[in-house]
């Protein structure tokens, strides 16, 4: 935690600046970079490995498009995930983090969608309008579909709006299974040395298909493979 405070103001000072002056693909690789910075401290400092499988899946070309749906443990894969990927990211994320000292100040300069999660119509709309925006500027969307953190070995309620989003774009959807609560718990301040893991899956085609059957094919897949990659906590 210290490691992170003492990183986080001079990355985002340097964010801030950075996207007064150069494009918004600036800003993110710079805040990229601090990503890079915690989870070197991860590694080092807490004894966490980190292993990635599936890289091959992702889509590629400058001009490629894809909608991530990713189960979410911990707040480690919102700051691991980016530094894998070969696009900016937009994340889809509650209005109120936006209020946190420096971090949420660099959130909102990085052009993401933030929405007010007490009117799900309005936020739902506000997904598909600047979700599309973002795709057809070169920025991949990712989402955790479940809405919040979820304890280790437990299914949440899958919801559609990356799906949604998905169909309306012609994006793929790109499915992701998480399992860093093994070492990164939902709730607590230790964590435990050891291998955490992703796994990420082949594209699944969005056009023409209906948003409820795609996400139970992702949902299908995250959710099979987690037992996979982390088997201990489905005995």
């Amino acid at each position: 935690m210290v490691w992170m405070v003492i990183t986080v103001i001079p990355w985002t000072l340097a964010v801030l600046l950075v996207s007064l002056v150069a494009p918004r693909s600036a800003a993110w690789w710079t805040a990229v970079s601090w990503f890079r910075m915690v989870v070197w401290g991860t590694r080092v400092i807490l004894g966490v490995r980190m292993e990635v499988q599936g890289l091959a899946h992702l889509p590629t070309g400058p001009a490629s498009a894809a909608v991530l749906l990713a189960k979410h443990q911990s707040a480690l894969e919102t700051l691991w995930l980016p530094t894998l990927m070969p696009h900016p990211l937009a994340f889809v994320f509650k209005r109120e983090l936006l209020k946190i000292p420096f971090f949420g100040w660099s959130m909102a300069r990085l052009d993401m969608i933030h929405i007010n999660r007490e009117s799900r119509t309005v936020a739902m709309k506000h997904v598909i309008e600047q979700g599309r925006r973002l795709l057809a500027q070169g920025t991949w969307v990712i989402m955790f579909p479940e809405g919040t953190r979820i304890p280790r070995g437990e299914v949440g309620t899958y919801q559609t709006a990356g799906t949604r989003l998905a169909v309306e774009s012609g994006a793929p959807v790109v499915p992701i299974a998480v399992a860093t609560a093994r070492c990164w718990p939902r709730e607590g301040f230790v964590k435990q040395p050891g291998v955490v893991r992703v796994s990420i899956g082949p594209a699944i085609a969005s056009v023409g298909r209906d948003p409820k059957a795609l996400m139970r094919e992702a949902q299908a897949w995250i959710e099979a493979e987690m037992r996979r990659i982390d088997p201990e906590a489905y005995r």
